[in-house]
């Protein structure tokens, strides 16, 4: 946990629900003070009877950094681990994604249901976290880089949802975490589809719906990419051309080519 208020508000959830609770402090070394928020994230364990661990990361700074710290973060952190993202952390996430061109899973936002992460809190609002802290008397902290302009995420909170806010006359960030759990209904679906679907079968894949072929060929690329991230619209695109026998094969990436042959599809 970072002693902000939603991570001390997960904390007393799940002491209040009776779980045995490991407080986990990461630190990631990336500005002043943050060694000394260890210290008040043990005294806030201790005064809910909770254990703690702290642990700490290298996370250089340069592009990205962000992104880094976040996987390096939950490198750190067990499987099944909760945090403590709440409604409007899942709003900033999927307009983040849109902005950057995510597809139906981008758009789907967090997962509240996945393994690990585990993120209970995402039906919360920010402001609730913050009045439960205060009405049980436990202080927090506000993480002086959840206000720097050069993190895209903090333009997105302080800047972007007040002026959708504005702009739509309500509550625009309750609007995105439903219409994410909409769609993320809808991903389930066309995965459960797709995964009857060969994508090593080129003639199943031309003549299968489209999202559901899209959904087949990202699947498979993305198990057979040594980084396992998985592949962008252009890629699968071109996979498609190839699938259907416009091209012969494509390049899909971190110097891996998808050829076409006797009906079959190969990874090389």
């Amino acid at each position: 946990m970072s002693a902000g208020a939603d991570s001390t508000a997960l904390a007393a959830l799940a002491v209040a629900a009776g779980f045995d609770v490991t407080v986990i402090h990461v630190d990631h070394g990336l500005r002043t003070g943050s060694a000394g928020e260890a210290d008040l994230v043990a005294k806030l364990a201790r005064r809910l009877g909770c254990r703690f661990r702290p642990e700490r990361v290298t996370v250089e700074p340069g592009p990205n950094l962000e992104a880094r710290a976040r996987q390096a973060r939950y490198a750190a952190l067990p499987y099944g681990v909760l945090t403590g993202h709440t409604l409007d952390d899942q709003a900033e996430t999927v307009l983040l994604n849109l902005m950057r061109g995510a597809a139906l899973d981008g758009l789907a936002g967090m997962n509240p249901a996945a393994s690990h992460p585990r993120r209970p809190l995402l039906s919360l609002r920010r402001s609730e976290t913050v009045a439960l802290c205060q009405a049980l008397g436990l202080g927090f902290l506000t993480d002086p880089s959840n206000v720097d302009p050069t993190h895209r995420r903090n333009r997105v909170r302080h800047e972007l949802l007040p002026l959708l806010d504005d702009i739509a006359g309500r509550d625009v960030a309750a609007v995105i975490a439903r219409q994410a759990g909409l769609l993320r209904d809808d991903a389930a679906m066309i995965d459960a589809v797709a995964a009857d679907v060969d994508p090593t079968d080129a003639r199943a894949l031309a003549t299968a719906p489209l999202p559901v072929a899209r959904r087949a060929l990202r699947r498979w690329l993305t198990s057979a990419s040594p980084s396992g991230h998985p592949p962008d619209a252009a890629t699968v695109e071109r996979c498609l051309r190839t699938a259907r026998g416009e091209v012969t094969a494509c390049e899909i990436g971190e110097g891996l080519t998808l050829r076409r042959s006797h009906q079959r599809l190969s990874i090389v």
